[in-house]
């Protein structure tokens, strides 16, 4: 299998004999308001075009629907005819949008010979991550690869140890970038301290942290992430950090 970080949460995995997106966000540098009153956003361009990106996709996976997930630029450029896959409460919103295969992913489904299990998430704590909205996370499994779970926009808590204990996947995806709208606001996902925490939690997983060094409300660097995880011993064959349009295989 191979999986490659196209930037931000925008992962295609080639998996189980499938090609297939998680979070088109499509966006061209500094198109989108600023989340933090630093920059507008994206804050860098794709390393590859779109059309690289959408070569060989036969499905989508959405998480949510905030702007650097699942963009105006992606919902024009994606065929309307692919299978999309997404949390229950935005079926109807993505209805909206024209496409014509879309599946609300309940709890767990088949879709070829993929099997695909919506996990839950908390996108910050209190206010704030009440107005973020539900989020999914997504437990993959196909025959002959490793388990993969995709963690999505999601702070760490205990729920998600109880997800790890489950399903023991070999591949855990984080979105580690500690971003916050301010420096006196919470996080709204994993930072690096959070991110060493399952490193530690999980030490028999690869872990892939990713949403980082492309919005204006990350609080965490890639060179940051690296630093912190080298001064508390988790080694670089356990944790990695791609950069944006790396392949990785396994």
């Amino acid at each position: 299998m191979k999986i490659q970080l196209i930037r931000n949460a925008t992962l295609k995995f080639y998996y189980g004999g499938n090609t297939f997106l998680i979070d088109p966000y499509f966006a061209s540098k500094h198109s989108q308001r600023s989340f933090a009153g630093k920059s507008p956003n994206p804050t860098v361009e794709l390393p590859v075009s779109v059309e690289n990106i959408l070569s060989g996709v036969e499905m989508v996976l959405v998480s949510h629907l905030h702007p650097d997930h699942f963009d105006e630029t992606a919902q024009l450029a994606l065929p309307k005819e692919l299978p999309l896959f997404c949390h229950p409460t935005h079926l109807n919103t993505i209805l909206g949008m024209n496409f014509t295969r879309i599946t609300s992913v309940e709890d767990q489904l088949y879709w070829r010979n993929l099997e695909i299990i919506r996990t839950p998430g908390e996108h910050g704590v209190g206010e704030i991550g009440q107005r973020m909205g539900d989020v999914a996370g997504f437990i993959l499994k196909a025959a002959g690869e490793p388990t993969i779970y995709w963690m999505g926009d999601t702070i760490w808590y205990p729920k998600l140890e109880q997800i790890i204990q489950t399903h023991k996947p070999q591949i855990i995806i984080t979105h580690s970038g500690g971003n916050r709208f301010s420096d006196d606001t919470p996080a709204i996902v994993m930072d690096k301290e959070q991110t060493i925490d399952l490193c530690k939690f999980a030490p028999d997983s690869i872990i892939i942290a990713t949403h980082l060094d492309a919005l204006d409300h990350g609080s965490v660097t890639r060179d940051e992430l690296q630093a912190y995880a080298e001064k508390h011993g988790v080694p670089a064959s356990q944790l990695r950090i791609p950069t944006d349009g790396e392949l990785m295989e396994f």
